[in-house]
């Protein structure tokens, strides 16, 4: 991948995952500065707004990591945070509740961490698919199916 082409894949990656909202009937507010972790807005009622951070993988990437977002700051104690992650290799939306990252990060098995120390120390990673060098082929985890594709858009309602 070109630099011109890796340095704007995540912009892109954003703006489609908001037509995929806009496709889905949410009124979506994109902001101008991403300093605060927000890409977008999607307004529910009046009364009611979710914060979404959006993060892209490609297939530009190491196989093993299509699917692999790690340094997730996920702040605590907001229910209205959401994170949309879209893996080009797996061609799938998974879109976590922050509280549910954080709650998965203590259960094991769970494919979702927290790092204790360093200098990404609090920040979280999350592995949604496998991939096997077999078929060359990237597999989302069952686990995560109530975030997946329609059942993760439907969380956010």
């Amino acid at each position: 991948m070109e630099f011109r082409d890796s340095a704007s894949y995540g912009k892109r990656q954003e703006y489609i995952a908001v037509a995929e909202l806009l496709k889905h009937n949410f009124d979506v507010y994109m902001t101008l500065v991403d300093d605060q972790g927000i890409d977008c807005v999607i307004r529910i009622n009046h009364t009611r707004y979710l914060d979404v951070q959006i993060k892209a993988r490609s297939k530009q990437a190491i196989p093993k990591d299509w699917a692999y977002y790690p340094r997730l700051q996920v702040p605590e104690g907001r229910n209205n945070h959401f994170f949309i992650l879209y893996s080009e290799g797996a061609n799938s939306y998974w879109t976590f509740p922050s509280s549910d990252i954080i709650r998965l990060a203590n259960e094991q098995g769970t494919n979702v961490s927290m790092n204790r120390t360093g200098d990404n120390a609090g920040k979280y990673a999350i592995r949604a698919a496998g991939y096997s060098t077999v078929n060359d082929k990237c597999t989302p985890f069952p686990r995560f199916d109530k975030y997946r594709d329609e059942n993760g858009f439907a969380l956010i309602k």
